[in-house]
């Protein structure tokens, strides 16, 4: 089940918050909610959910071992149990075809594939356990007494499918002495509700046409088509990603939680650092916090530095999925990263606007790696961005700029660049109070008929994909 599918909007979410409202001054609340979120995975995993039980429950038993043991050999074993739990289901293909490659060279007997199907939000709920386990090792704080409590920290289901990646210790506290109020609640509706449009309005419409260029003969595309796809695929990630963080956030607040920011309008950054530092910020900072820092950090020299930036960017990479391709989109912002830290983001400083044009060229062109699976067809594509073609017979961009795209994609480039903000900032903050009153009034009747226009698409079926269903 995904927060855009008709049974959420219609029939989970409306019970949900009836019952965590009628059930919130009591202690069961958690368990109401533990049952809600083990339905939620149900609905779209099946028998899955026995792996993430069985994982809450490992993890339980480790905590408390670990806490009492408090010894490298604990945390080791509690890492080591949960990443073997990540790899056989995610990666266990990835690893014979590999294997066969290899073997093949030799003549050696190749090994038969197994079938895993990879349980959704597995990479998330995985490193969530982690992050668990070291915090307690680490004396941030103590193992989980209540199974009921690590079990709705790991389940929830607005962080269960897409992140943001919660850290225990951020809502240790919130899992027993979280307020429901009107006003976090409000906040969690618009939160929820610019989330939906984000991913509904912009990302969805923008998918159609990106995905009919990516996917398209390439024989059939000229230089400006190409480079509109990858405009275009650059901002329905962007949005698709965003806007889940943003519903998760805000149902987060409408059922008492706070979950911290995920993104901080990326495409806006100056440098490659920027971007990470803006860019699936709970990723980022939990590869900062538990591998790079335990790695060593900068601490050893400027070679073991950009070793461990490596060794961090390639596991970004795998962590997004399966495949050579996304090694190699880490892989390319970690050279980038390393680049920038050897000089010459002294020089990018002297640039002005041209940092932000040297930033999204170089993550537009690291999408396609992203985005096309296979080495070949990914330079293919870049191939026939610089290549000048305009023959009449490909497809040209006209084709694909409707007046619709074309006004989507305006304001997704506005927005993106924090366009609105910006204005708010200059513009409409005042001490006057009818001015306020106008400005709010319009918010929330605009608000409403985004949330009206939104249930209309998604209740006719229109095109709706999840780019990071599969992580």
């Amino acid at each position: 089940m995904v927060f855009t599918a008709p049974s959420f909007l219609f029939f989970f979410l409306p019970i949900t918050l009836i019952l965590n409202f009628l059930f919130q001054k009591f202690k069961i609340r958690n368990t109401i909610l533990l049952i809600l979120s083990l339905f939620f995975y149900i609905f779209g995993e099946g028998e899955l959910v026995l792996l993430m039980i069985g994982s809450i429950a490992l993890n339980f038993y480790l905590g408390k071992w670990i806490e009492k043991k408090h010894s490298k050999l604990s945390i080791s074993v509690g890492v080591a149990i949960n990443l073997i739990l990540l790899i056989v289901n995610k990666y266990t293909g990835f690893i014979i075809d590999n294997l066969n490659v290899f073997f093949e060279i030799f003549d050696f007997p190749l090994i038969s594939n197994i079938e895993i199907k990879l349980p959704v939000g597995i990479s998330f709920y995985t490193f969530q356990s982690i992050s668990y386990l070291i915090d307690v090792y680490r004396k941030n704080n103590k193992a989980q007494k209540s199974f009921v409590d690590l079990a709705l920290y790991v389940s929830l289901f607005p962080q269960l499918i897409a992140g943001p990646i919660v850290r225990y210790k951020d809502v240790a506290y919130q899992l027993q002495k979280r307020i429901l109020h009107i006003k976090k609640f409000n906040v969690g509706v618009e939160r929820f509700i610019i989330g939906l449009a984000k991913k509904v309005i912009i990302s969805n419409s923008l998918a159609l046409v990106a995905d009919y260029i990516m996917d398209a003969d390439m024989n059939k595309l000229d230089a400006s088509t190409a480079w509109l796809g990858i405009i275009l695929y650059s901002l329905q990630i962007y949005f698709d990603f965003s806007g889940y963080s943003d519903m998760a956030i805000g149902l987060g607040k409408m059922l008492g939680f706070d979950f911290l920011e995920n993104f901080n309008f990326p495409y806006a950054s100056k440098s490659i650092r920027e971007f990470w530092r803006r860019w699936h910020i709970s990723l980022s900072n939990w590869f900062r916090d538990y591998l790079y820092i335990s790695l060593g950090g900068n601490r050893n020299g400027n070679f073991k530095t950009y070793l461990n930036l490596f060794i961090v960017f390639f596991l970004t990479g795998l962590w997004h999925g399966a495949s050579w391709n996304f090694v190699l989109w880490g892989m390319i912002h970690g050279v980038f990263i390393v680049i920038e830290r050897l000089g010459f983001d002294k020089i990018i400083d002297r640039l002005k606007i041209l940092r932000n044009i040297y930033t999204l060229f170089v993550v537009m062109i690291a999408w396609i790696f992203f985005r096309i699976e296979t080495f070949s067809d990914a330079i293919n594509y870049i191939s026939i961005m610089f290549s000048g073609t305009t023959n009449p017979n490909h497809y040209t961009f006209n084709m694909f700029l409707s007046t619709e795209i074309i006004f989507v994609l305006i304001v997704g480039i506005i927005l993106s660049f924090n366009g609105l903000t910006l204005f708010y900032n200059k513009f409409l903050i005042t001490d006057n109070q009818l001015l306020n009153f106008t400005y709010k009034s319009i918010k929330t009747i605009s608000l409403l008929f985004i949330f009206v226009y939104c249930i209309m698409n998604v209740a006719s079926g229109s095109y709706n994909p999840f780019i990071y269903f599969r992580f």
